[in-house]
């Protein structure tokens, strides 16, 4: 009889019929409300459900009877939108059911889903201990709870961020990865390195390869009342493959994996060989957890192309100590105050082909001096002295002279070009030449 009045299409009678023992079971007793609430959300959004399965057997029959040809290269993206459609369609149906259970129903199943993911599991609990008025540990105090989460680790913050949605933003923080940060990284990331990872970010912000996925969705958005799918596969697509973003935490995990490559400096490059020892060129680097090492990719120069070395230990790196591109002449700012036995760096190649390294060198004393400190007047000649002394007496890399006035870049084909040149002053930096020092003196 209530059928009769409040449905009078055979189609919604016998979907109030049919969901009426749906309501049976939810509620453990019939409750013709909720049946009737449901029938008329579930005609409405059944209704082009039945449509369009009515014309299966119809599609099913043309693909049968129509010849064999290529398909078009939309024909894949379609398909994939159906299989899409017909997913999220059986998903929204489950929670409209859902909708009119009671909710101590729902209290009692959720925690034996089977299918639940860990990740749900924990937010679950979560929620369950506030409803019980329980103490956990979003109720200390936000000091106890920040001063909790900076004795984490890193893979401690990672996890604890998994938690929950209230701790996720918490455990991102950047003050509580720049310890992290610069306890690791701080030896071997500089400027160059935080310049390259704008860059990045930048460069996946602005990718069009983000969007192309997405134009056959807005244009059948047009035509096809899918914008609530549009919008869960931009969802579904960000949570399957987590782009970096601008925050230290991504920024550490992606210099942990090893997929970001980032600029510094190798010492006694390409596993020390002879030709460059006591020098420090720069590369491209990036970490390996696997063996706690990195692989170094230094740039072509000559002939040579890019020559890759691994297993480069941390103590043979350093962030690059000033801004200067391995090809570009380093200003000397420091040619005036050059006295005899200061410590020094100074760029030499080859030849013009070839990128500028670092080597380690001392200032001497003009050969018409005694050496006497009371005596010296080196300081005041034009002329300064470079001795290298890892190499032996007579070597012809043994000494070199610049000016002090006019230098810019001075040498030959033969032996080799010096550019600019940057005094030492740190006591690190020199105990870290001093640790390198060859065993044995160089030809």
């Amino acid at each position: 009889m209530l059928t009769s009045i409040f449905f009078s299409s055979p189609f919604q009678r016998s979907l109030l019929l049919g969901l009426l023992p749906l309501g049976v079971v939810c509620n453990r007793q019939p409750n013709l409300g909720a049946a009737l609430k449901l029938c008329s959300l579930g005609s409405g959004f059944l209704m082009p459900f039945f449509f369009l399965m009515s014309f299966f057997p119809v599609i099913v029959l043309l693909s049968k009877s129509l010849p064999l040809q290529p398909l078009p290269p939309w024909a894949g993206e379609v398909r994939l939108l159906s299989i899409l459609f017909w997913r999220e369609l059986s998903a929204a149906l489950l929670l409209l059911f859902d909708k009119f259970r009671p909710v101590s129903a729902r209290k009692l199943a959720a925690p034996s889903s089977p299918t639940m993911s860990p990740r749900k599991r924990c937010a679950h609990r979560v929620d369950n201990v506030e409803e019980s008025g329980e103490m956990s540990i979003l109720d200390l105090p936000e000091l106890a709870l920040e001063c909790i989460l900076g004795k984490l680790s890193p893979a401690g913050l990672s996890n604890m961020a998994a938690v929950c949605s209230s701790l996720r933003e918490t455990c991102r923080s950047d003050h509580l990865w720049e310890k992290h940060m610069e306890e690791k990284w701080g030896r071997v990331i500089g400027h160059a390195a935080r310049r390259e990872w704008k860059l990045l970010l930048a460069s996946i912000k602005n990718s069009s390869a983000s969007n192309s996925c997405r134009k056959w969705i807005g244009a059948l958005s047009c035509v096809w009342p899918i914008s609530w799918l549009k919008s869960r596969i931009d969802g579904g697509c960000h949570n399957r493959s987590p782009l970096p973003d601008d925050s230290i935490m991504s920024w550490y995990r992606s210099l942990e994996s090893g997929g970001f490559w980032f600029p510094a400096q190798v010492y006694n490059r390409e596993h020390g060989h002879v030709g460059f020892m006591l020098s420090c060129y720069d590369a491209e680097v990036r970490y390996d957890r696997q063996t706690n090492s990195f692989h170094a990719r230094y740039p072509p120069h000559g002939r040579r192309t890019i020559v890759v070395e691994e297993g480069v230990q941390w103590d043979r790196l350093r962030a690059p100590p000033v801004n200067t591109p391995p090809h570009d002449l380093h200003i000397s700012d420091c040619l005036s105050d050059l006295r005899p036995g200061n410590h020094i760096e100074i760029q030499w190649r080859r030849n013009k082909e070839f990128p500028y390294g670092w080597w380690y060198g001392v200032i001497g004393h003009l050969e018409s001096c005694n050496g006497n400190e009371h005596y010296c007047s080196c300081h005041l000649s034009d002329t300064v002295v470079l001795e290298f002394n890892q190499y032996t007496l007579g070597s012809r890399w043994r000494r070199a002279s610049i000016s002090r006035k006019h230098h810019r870049e001075e040498g030959n084909e033969t032996d080799g070009f010096y550019g600019g040149i940057r005094k030492l002053h740190g006591k690190d930096e020199i105990s870290k030449w001093r640790r390198l020092w060859p065993t044995d003196a160089l030809e």
